[in-house]
């Protein structure tokens, strides 16, 4: 079977921002390069940790995503939009304008989070600290990529009658040209995009914060239940580890094979 990797896109500050990228390198066992390497506590988490983590923006180990500012808990963060450049974090919001920070300095920091005050809901507990980990502070602790398909995606769009787009699922990579929802019967396979290799590990449950318009971050229809009314349950996309790192490109061709025996084991 083979389809062909139609967009690479990264999140460098958990749940809040996006940049497509051209290409990338992978590496054995690792994440896409700082995708997820920040993340914002809210207060309640800070408090806890006030204690170990003092003046500091280093957590000591990977935390759950309640932790942080996400965008089941706040809907507006979908709408934030930007990445990474030249070592500044460059943000845009709808409604709330536009901020470039350079997340090292203590000012740009404590500016950042004044920014995404407004944004984020004034009856949960407010956004307090950029932090980063030891270890990408992606959902789940598995040194996953995440993997979705346009063809599934498009399935979507047709059952619902609207146009819901890449954004608001944040995967890393999007392949075409397979059947829609087949890639939920990889698990345990192997795809080879260029002379990468990953194997698919498991599915990936949606929340709600796919329910919500990127480009207004306002929701605009229940996800969890189309999908779950749809399908049988609330899988979109899955994810998978890297076996065998190497650069990938957009627009390179996919091959998606049984596991090798050697690496089913590693």
């Amino acid at each position: 079977m083979t389809g062909r990797l139609e967009e690479i896109w990264r999140y460098p500050l958990k749940s809040i921002g996006r940049e497509r990228l051209d290409r990338v390198r992978l590496t054995k066992g690792q994440r896409l390069p700082f995708d997820r390497h920040w993340a914002v506590l809210h207060e309640t988490t800070l408090a806890k940790l006030a204690a170990d983590l003092g003046d500091g923006d280093e957590i000591a180990s990977w935390m759950p995503k309640s932790a942080f500012l996400r965008g089941a808990a706040g809907p507006g963060l979908q709408g934030v939009s930007g990445g990474l450049h030249s070592g500044r974090l460059d943000l845009s919001h709808p409604d709330h304008g536009e901020i470039s920070v350079d997340p090292t300095k203590p000012a740009d920091r404590d500016a950042l989070i004044a920014w995404l005050r407004p944004i984020w809901p004034a009856d949960k507990a407010p956004p307090a600290r950029l932090v980063s980990g030891p270890e990408a502070l992606t959902d789940t602790r598995q040194p996953f990529v995440s993997i979705n398909s346009l063809d599934s995606l498009h399935q979507v769009e047709i059952q619902l009658g609207q146009r819901l787009g890449t954004e608001r699922w944040r995967g890393n990579l999007w392949v075409d040209g397979f059947e829609p929802f087949a890639e939920q019967d990889w698990i345990g396979r192997t795809i080879r995009i260029g002379l990468a290799e990953l194997i698919v590990r498991e599915p990936i449950g949606r929340c709600s914060a796919t329910s919500v318009d990127t480009q207004t971050g306002q929701p605009d229809i229940d996800m969890v239940r189309a999908l779950t009314e749809a399908n049988g349950h609330a899988y979109f996309g899955v994810y998978a580890e890297v076996i065998h790192g190497a650069e990938i490109a957009e627009m390179a061709e996919i091959f998606l094979t049984d596991t090798p025996a050697e690496a089913a084991t590693t």
